[in-house]
């Protein structure tokens, strides 16, 4: 079931960057989705991943749960390296500074909360499955001036 699930994801990704955005925004299990475009740490190329997303004000959160796996996403270690990336929501591309958090940030768990009810609680489903904390990564827009 799981490599079923992986399939789906990728099939979503796919139609969301083929369409420019046009489609996958809100289109698997109705999760706001959006694209984030790192720089490998090792390649310099650009690395694409869909994720469900929630809004903080003015930000943008995603989780770095790879669905409870003990190791976290190679996108995370990316924006570790390099945290200025770009990330698009329908067709808007915003280049976006990203922060990781754990659970010893003080906006953690308010910020957990948000993004688990954005996904109906499958990351505390997830954090289950895993000894690591899962982070939740704030994606804070690059401001024009």
């Amino acid at each position: 079931m799981a490599g079923f699930f992986h399939q789906v994801l990728r099939a979503h990704q796919w139609i969301y960057e083929h369409t420019d955005g046009f489609l996958g925004h809100h289109l698997l299990f109705g999760n706001p989705t959006l694209l984030l475009r790192t720089t490998g740490r090792r390649t310099g190329e650009v690395r694409t991943n869909g994720l469900t997303y929630a809004r903080d004000g003015d930000d943008y959160l995603v989780v770095a749960s790879k669905g409870g796996s003990p190791k976290p996403p190679a996108w995370l270690a990316n924006l570790k390296a390099d945290p200025r990336c770009e990330i698009q929501i329908g067709r808007r591309r915003i280049p976006v500074t990203a922060r990781s958090t754990l659970p010893d940030d003080p906006d953690y768990a308010r910020r957990w909360t948000i993004v688990n009810s954005v996904n109906a609680d499958r990351y505390t489903q997830y954090q289950t499955r895993t000894s690591r904390p899962i982070a939740v990564v704030e994606l804070r827009p690059v401001s024009d001036g």
